[in-house]
């Protein structure tokens, strides 16, 4: 189970948004202050670890570079909610540490909702207002990964002698 506070968006939140073309010269770190700027000023400064990143339809379109999710881990992002993702920055996230579940009823949280996500059963249950809703069940393989910290350390896990 996850728990955490909401920071909420609406439809269309792109690679753009998330990392400005202005700060992609910078490193990570220093670049990652500029996350969601166009959108929220705040966000950069004000996320949390544990915090929760909910978005509606269409997050992450736009340009497949990695910037976008490695700024947000970055900040301590390890879980996003949103109703459907551009593809590749679906996997994107996933292959650098963060948990990306898929639930139609984003459009029903609200920004400082306290969510707990039962991501193996498919629940997500908002405390603050007591709703449930259906996400998708995140297979172990992939859990895997999100727990190893990305794709590169799971794969080094892995291929430790002795294993297959």
């Amino acid at each position: 189970m996850i728990k955490g506070k909401v920071w909420k968006y609406k439809d269309n939140i792109n690679t753009d948004i998330i990392a400005p073309p202005a700060s992609l010269e910078l490193s990570t770190e220093e670049a990652a202050r500029f996350t969601m700027a166009p959108v929220d000023p705040d966000f950069a400064s004000g996320f949390k670890p544990g915090d929760i990143f909910v978005a509606e339809h269409n997050l992450g379109s736009g340009s497949s570079r990695e910037n976008a999710p490695l700024m947000l881990r970055q900040l301590g992002v390890r879980t996003i909610v949103a109703m459907d993702y551009a593809r590749i920055f679906f996997r994107n996230c996933i292959n650098v540490g963060i948990l990306t579940i898929e639930c139609p009823e984003t459009d029903k949280i609200s920004k400082d909702d306290v969510l707990e996500i039962d991501y193996l059963g498919g629940m997500i249950y908002n405390r603050t207002t007591g709703e449930e809703y259906r996400c998708n069940r995140i297979p172990e393989h992939v859990m895997g990964i999100i727990r190893c910290g990305g794709l590169i350390e799971y794969l080094k896990q892995e291929k430790l002698p002795g294993r297959r």
